[in-house]
């Protein structure tokens, strides 16, 4: 329901659209925002107390006119002088090497040195991993002591973090089952 409430809402909006914007546009000057009861009150106390102000904005200013006469705007293509566009602030040099920085395999650069008691993470994948494949050869004891770690740290770890295993189906066994049904049915027809 809200789906179309929203369909229906939108078209409603876009409809002649381009004659509403055309009449907003012709027309001679655009109508003021409305002002505060507050704003206005404040308008009037000051045009009482300075009417200088209203005459001062009204009237041209000759000093600032002049001013603007003298400012003179040149702008210089790129093309046209290529060796100003490759003058570059020594302070702030641009890089040399725009190649993308590589992806670290685990998401963050491994440490190059490990404290002793801790591990990488790549060594903890790796210690998971052979304990998975062969826990009597890759015991926690054996493996606190490979990795310089206490062994009831190593224990824990082994117990609460797991690698993935990938199953992958068999298509030879979902081809045979396919069969076997067709067959089955072929029979139960006959």
């Amino acid at each position: 329901m809200g789906k179309a409430m929203s369909v229906v809402g939108r078209q409603v909006q876009r409809f002649n659209v381009e004659n509403r914007a055309q009449k907003v546009i012709s027309q001679a000057k655009p109508k003021p925002a409305p002002k505060f009861e507050s704003n206005l009150r404040d308008l009037e106390r000051v045009l009482k107390d300075h009417p200088e102000i209203v005459e001062e904005q009204s009237r041209k200013n000759v000093q600032l006119d002049e001013n603007l006469r003298q400012v003179y705007v040149t702008s210089k293509d790129v093309m046209i002088d290529p060796k100003a566009a490759q003058t570059q602030d020594p302070d702030k040099p641009l890089p040399i090497n725009r190649t993308t920085v590589e992806e670290y395999e685990f998401g963050h650069l491994e440490p190059r040195t490990v404290t002793k008691g801790r591990c990488t993470l790549r060594q903890a994948v790796q210690f998971i991993g052979n304990h998975q494949t062969d826990p009597q050869q890759w015991t926690s004891a054996k493996i606190a002591e490979y990795y310089n770690m206490k062994e009831p740290l190593v224990k824990n770890i082994l117990d609460h973090f797991k690698s993935f295993e990938v199953h992958l189906p068999d298509k030879n066994l979902e081809r045979r089952r396919v069969l076997t049904r067709a067959a089955e049915g072929a029979k139960q027809i006959e």
